[in-house]
């Protein structure tokens, strides 16, 4: 399997480590109500399993009603052993996409935008022709524009199974522009409104120009007053330097063993991930924006209908359903929950929440694309560590024992719905 066919749209699996890591014991804050019903000793063992099984650090933020659980294991800093501590701040990958999602879907509500318009109506000079006339707004948002993906273009070495690109990009400004270019030029994943849709990131940085096109501001202007703000986020934040401001992990990138040892990439120009992908934030902040978005403090009930109307979309060789920047994920025996996935260079993320709110996980990680092909380059070898975090997001998700056991008991306990996930070998690829 060629490393361009793994990356996309910036994958983000790895290796279990060869070399154990000493362990760094979860360091962990409680907020109880009168009600005992989360497990913060099995929360507590879960996550340091995640270490254990050879993931650098991780943290991780749960919620049930109002019961709080947040706690971080391992180490931020390789080198100089510093742990990571809960309420670090984290680079959210693809999460990005709700955030923006709900900008437009605020447009739209003030009659700005209209969703089931063609792109080309608001954007020719940038989507033109047949494209411009046939792509929507819906489809940007949902993944059934055709539109191929930027990454590869945006870094070519890759496709050398080189990654070169990664360190010669690392304080790179990409305009918006360019990444849409790049995109448009990559082949065409199908035809507009064609379903299954295919992920690609290019739609969301398009997304993004309209936002700018209608508000007359900088999509990051308008979504840190609008939806970061509106969604009392304190730190959350689009990065302007590519430097993250306040306490925060290192984030190392193995690249399926390509680099060896994992390197640093916490310093990063983010503008390749723009509007798809760029945002820094917390655990506790993703909470509290999903459970703002799902009552409905973001957008209005018509709004937040069509962000769940799901349509099915492949996403690195997985069908999930797909909404508005958003998809939804049944774990067997738990239930239903609400979210997305996120992957950057030495960053990954997961944020899910019940449809009320009332249950909800957001978890964060440092090292990425731990895992290696096999030896005749087909497939990636199975990991621990994606055992290990499975593991605890059903922990966390399952409150009775026997829901927790049929999930366990499922071939995959999250068997479709993680953007990328390898369903046969347990693994997760998942996107910037």
């Amino acid at each position: 399997m060629r490393i361009d066919r793994l990356v996309g749209i910036a994958l983000g699996t790895a290796l279990f480590m060869t070399t154990a890591v000493p362990t760094a014991t979860a360091d962990t804050e409680t907020v109880s109500s009168t009600a005992e019903s989360l497990d913060r000793a099995a929360l507590h063992a879960t996550l340091d399993a995640v270490h254990e099984a050879g993931m650098y650090g991780g943290y991780s933020s749960v919620r049930e009603g109002a019961e709080r659980w947040t706690g971080a294991s391992g180490l931020a800093d390789v080198d100089t052993r510093r742990p990571v501590k809960p309420g670090m701040r984290h680079r959210v990958g693809s999460i990005s996409k709700t955030f923006t999602a709900v900008a437009v879907l605020q447009q739209v509500e003030r009659g700005r935008i209209r969703l089931d318009a063609p792109i080309g109506d608001y954007l020719p000079d940038l989507v033109e022709g047949e494209r411009g006339r046939d792509v929507t707004v819906r489809m940007l948002l949902n993944h059934t524009s055709g539109i191929g993906d930027y990454f590869l273009g945006a870094f070519p070495s890759l496709a050398d199974s080189s990654t070169a690109d990664l360190d010669e990009g690392r304080f790179r400004s990409i305009r918006p522009e360019e990444l849409v270019r790049l995109g448009l030029a990559a082949p065409a994943t199908g035809r507009p409104g064609e379903q299954p849709g295919s992920y690609s990131n290019t739609n969301y940085v398009i997304a993004g120009l309209l936002l700018e096109k209608v508000t007359g501001q900088s999509a990051g202007t308008y979504i840190t007053r609008n939806v970061m703000d509106r969604a009392g986020l304190r730190a959350t934040s689009y990065p302007r330097t590519p430097y993250i401001k306040g306490p925060h992990s290192r984030m190392y990138e193995s690249f399926y063993g390509l680099i060896d040892p994992p390197r640093d990439y916490s310093v990063y120009d983010m503008s390749w991930a723009s509007t798809a992908g760029s945002i820094v934030s917390t655990t506790d902040d993703l909470n509290r924006f999903y459970r703002v978005l799902l009552a409905g403090g973001l957008v209005g009930p018509a709004a937040l209908d069509e962000m769940l109307r799901t349509v099915p979309v492949t996403a690195g060789g997985v069908g999930i359903d797909y909404g508005l920047g958003i998809y939804v994920l049944d774990l067997p025996g738990c239930g239903r929950f609400w979210g997305h996935d996120g992957a950057v260079f030495g960053a990954g993320t997961i944020a899910l929440s019940s449809r009320d709110g009332k249950r909800q996980l957001a978890m964060g990680w440092n090292l990425m694309k731990y895992q290696r092909l096999n030896e005749d380059g087909t497939a990636l070898e199975p990991s621990a560590i994606d055992h290990a975090i499975n593991e605890h997001i059903v922990q966390a998700l399952c409150r009775a024992p026997e829901s927790r056991e049929a999930a366990a008991g499922a071939r995959q306990p999250l068997p479709e719905g993680l953007p990328g996930a390898d369903l046969s070998s347990g693994q997760w690829v998942t996107h910037s």
